[in-house]
């Protein structure tokens, strides 16, 4: 028995020895994908991923044994290159946008270059480290041809019969793993963290490729389950969820709206103070004297911005794959501005940007805006160096100046209007501090430099900017009439993608001492969880007609804008996958990931686990019926974006609920 077991140690051995290049290859190329989810995601160490990976790499490597043998090094190099390259894509592109690429982006390539700064911001040399693999795998190869290893390589038969064997192995153990939870997450990716962790990066790669170049098949397939899926939902929110009346109903029915889209403004600078002054006193100022909803989360995915504008509008969440604005921008939706022209307002929106810049001039009009005042209706210095001209383009300051004329056009022309602003000088990577102005974020206490030079300290200069245009801006709207009769809701429309080293700068650093001491007693490690929660954004509703002075502490999404709007204006909408904030009904905020917040938990699909935010007892089929609900959110959201199921559909459904 011994010597059996010794016979087919030294087997092996010598087949090892005798493939050295394949076996090189092979576990070079998983220790690839394996450092990305380590550098990235940083999560648990799933089995599956591994085996995920060495089935693909082994495929591949197999390929290489019907190439020349003198040129079977160069095609192993070659994937290789590949590999690094497409991690070091993957990791910058995840510094940025907390996902992985896809093909379906390629199509938002040129939305992408217009932010090169942006990502040129989040630049490490950590994301490069993958280049050392090429290098490292033409030393071995040199070293394998000094010691003429290449003379005594094994014949192809015994290579594909254990490495098919081994595959097959993987193979049938991955299918009989997948849980009904894996395969909706592996078809529908809107969770792409979570296939990269568990299955990995070669996997999620080939995955996407497919679904990627299938789409039309894919949505003529899928149409009908969708299609059957959407109608039963609407039946059951239609006849579930009555029309409740609460103090807001009809509150604001016939009064002007502007909506300001507050760029990259998140919710800790509310009430923040550096040196005892405040970060966004006017802010701080509209949020007291109106209603301020403080556990406001924007539902974004790569769209950013656009994907805040949609989902806001539309009630409806950012696409699993590519963007509304730019890949499904030809469907039908019901938003806001076509629910406020059938009440007869006019409707519009502005951006001191390109027109084309996320396809803003097409999609705004199939949102049902009338007129979009984009950046070829104001004047914008071609000198950088110009105050009036901050990171992509005009400045708050000026945006807000020139744009007074044209309200002053409009409400002379309309009786009611609804519009949209959006800011832009608040956008990543807050370098124009020569322009932010003199907002000090030093320790004035110890004369030491504390938060400048940092990107929190830049965010904050940069944030304290942005307030002071906008308190210019209601300053201007006051001396020209422009307040009477009309609702601001102003809303940041997504975080500003700081590192978490940042906030633990801001938060746990001692003015009196000037340092971060994680052994004191008021040191407050922020975790992942905290870290997302931080990412919230502040809504304020605000009126010069009457003071609120009212906090709203339950936890909304975007999807919940429209149907508290709907309510305040006293007109009906349908299609919106969120509530009435002051209704009833639970408060449930799904993210794209598949994250969902409530005022009791926040689960977290990558790790699949929950924080509870008090003792109250979680039941597992609590969190079973959050992960359905949200699953079914997406899954439907997904189907009225790619099928154009509010176009094409007019069946009614049927509720068992």
């Amino acid at each position: 028995m011994k010597g059996n077991i010794s016979k087919y140690k030294d087997n092996l051995i010598e087949f090892i020895k005798n493939n050295r290049l394949f076996f090189s290859f092979v576990i070079i190329s998983i220790f690839i994908s394996l450092l990305l989810r380590l550098i990235t995601i940083n999560g648990h160490f799933y089995i599956k991923a591994l085996l995920s990976d060495a089935f693909i790499v082994i495929l591949i490597g197999l390929l290489g044994y019907f190439v020349n043998s003198k040129n079977r090094f160069k095609y192993y190099f070659i994937w290789i290159c590949f590999f690094s390259i497409l991690c070091i894509a993957n990791t910058v592109y995840y510094q940025f946008y907390k996902s992985f690429i896809s093909i379906n982006l390629l199509a938002t390539a040129s939305m992408v270059s217009k932010v090169n700064d942006s990502l040129f911001a989040k630049f490490h040399i950590i994301q490069f480290i993958y280049l050392i693999f090429p290098i490292i795998y033409i030393l071995l190869n040199k070293y394998f041809n000094k010691k003429r290893i290449y003379e005594n390589i094994s014949n192809k038969y015994r290579i594909f019969k254990y490495s098919g064997v081994f595959c097959l192995i993987i193979l049938i153990y991955l299918i009989f793993s997948f849980s009904k939870s894996d395969i909706n997450k592996f078809t529908k990716l809107y969770n792409r963290e979570y296939v990269v962790n568990k299955y990995g990066l070669y996997f999620y790669t080939i995955n996407d490729l497919i679904q990627s170049l299938t789409p039309k098949i894919d949505n003529y397939a899928g149409y009908d389950s969708a299609a059957l899926q959407y109608r039963n939902f609407y039946a059951c929110k239609w006849k579930n969820e009555k029309k409740e009346e609460n103090e807001f109903t009809n509150k604001f029915k016939g009064k002007n709206v502007i909506f300001i889209h507050a760029e990259s403004i998140q919710n800790f600078l509310i009430n923040l103070e550096i040196n005892d002054k405040e970060v966004t006193p006017n802010l701080n100022r509209l949020s007291k004297e109106g209603i301020y909803f403080s556990k406001f989360y924007p539902q974004i995915s790569i769209g950013t911005s656009s994907d805040t504008e949609f989902t806001l509008t539309t009630g409806l969440m950012p696409s699993s794959s590519g963007t509304v604005f730019v890949n499904y921008y030809d469907r039908k939706y019901m938003g806001m501005p076509e629910y406020f022209n059938n009440l007869g307002y006019y409707t519009f929106s502005t951006h001191a940007n390109d027109a084309d810049y996320w396809n803003r001039k097409t999609m705004h009009e199939t949102l049902g805006y009338k007129d979009f005042y984009a950046k070829d209706y104001y004047y914008v210095p071609t000198d950088f160096n110009d105050k009036d001209y901050i990171g992509l383009g005009l400045s708050d300051k000026s945006f807000f100046k020139q744009f007074i004329p044209i309200l002053k056009e409009i409400k002379s022309l309309h009786e009611l209007y609804f519009g949209t602003v959006i800011t832009l000088s608040n956008h990543s990577p807050f370098k124009a501090v020569d322009k932010y102005g003199d907002f000090d974020v030093r320790n004035e206490i110890l004369d030491e430099d504390y938060l400048e030079g940092s990107e929190m300290g830049n965010y904050i200069k940069s944030a304290h900017y942005a307030d002071e245009a906008l308190g210019e801006f209601f300053e201007e709207l006051e001396s020209n009439n422009l307040l009477d009769n009309t609702i601001f809701i102003i809303y940041g429309d997504h975080e500003a993608r700081l590192p978490k080293k940042e906030f633990d700068r801001l938060i746990n650093y001692d003015y009196i001492t000037g340092k971060i001491d994680s052994n004191d007693d008021n040191y407050t490690e922020i975790t992942n969880y905290d870290y997302d929660l931080l990412k919230n954004t502040p809504l304020i509703i605000w009126s010069n007609d009457e003071e609120f002075n009212l906090e709203v502490d339950d936890v909304m999404g975007m999807y919940d804008v429209l149907p508290t709007i709907a309510n305040m204006f006293g007109f009906e909408e349908k299609y919106s996958l969120g509530h009435d904030i002051f209704s009833n009904n639970e408060k449930i905020v799904v993210f794209p990931n598949g994250n969902v917040l409530t005022n009791k938990v926040y689960y977290s699909d990558l790790n699949e686990e929950y924080i509870a935010f008090n003792d109250e007892p979680i039941s597992s089929d609590y969190i079973d019926n959050l992960k359905e609900y949200a699953n079914n959110i997406l899954e439907v959201s997904d189907g009225i974006i790619k099928h154009d199921l509010i176009r094409y559909e007019t069946r009614i459904g049927e509720c068992n609920k």
